[in-house]
């Protein structure tokens, strides 16, 4: 991955956030987070 690449990457993660803060109010960042505290729930079944 070039540095173009993942600047783009991170400017399109950033503005869907921003978008979904200004207009859309999907709730990501809360959506986003008990994803990922499942997916280490997950997780730590298998260790």
């Amino acid at each position: 991955m070039t540095n173009q690449i993942a600047l783009v990457l991170g400017l399109l993660v950033l503005g869907l956030f921003a978008a979904d803060a200004l207009v859309l109010h999907w709730n990501l960042p809360l959506f986003l987070g008990k994803a990922f505290a499942s997916l280490i729930e997950y997780l730590s079944f298998w260790r």
